[in-house]
């Protein structure tokens, strides 16, 4: 079944030694990229795999998402660009007035070990501009 809709989220470089995120959930993400542009992505979160494909446009923009075997992931994954890239996503509550947000803690490992992103989604973009993040941010 074929998933699409508009995405509109905000990214974050993050200084994890303010962040208390251990206690929350996690998945750990594998993902690697057919092309960067346009950027075509394929990742296996657990025993899910998914192809996504991305518009342009920082803050708002068209994803289609595809749901994949677990054979035409690996398929696929030898045709990626560059390396594949690994994380632990931490899911993190995150109260602004009465709105509770979830915080996607991406902390990278293997090739990019250090990087660590926080990514925000909206229902809207005035809803993104006021937004107000976390001060780790």
């Amino acid at each position: 079944m074929q998933h699409h809709n508009y995405e509109i989220e905000h990214k974050y470089l993050v200084d994890l030694s303010e962040v208390d995120y251990l206690s929350y959930p996690y998945d750990l993400i594998e993902q690697a990229y057919i092309s960067t542009s346009p950027v075509i992505r394929i990742r296996r979160c657990s025993e899910n795999y998914i192809l996504t494909v991305k518009g342009s446009g920082m803050v708002k923009h068209l994803e289609y998402e595809l749901p994949l075997s677990a054979e035409q992931y690996r398929n696929l994954a030898i045709k990626a660009e560059g390396h594949k890239i690994t994380k632990k996503r931490y899911y993190l509550p995150y109260l602004l007035g009465d709105k509770e947000y979830t915080i996607e803690l991406d902390i990278f490992t293997d090739t990019f070990a250090g990087l660590v992103l926080a990514e925000v989604e909206f229902t809207s973009e005035a809803e993104a501009q006021n937004f107000i993040p976390p001060q780790c941010f």
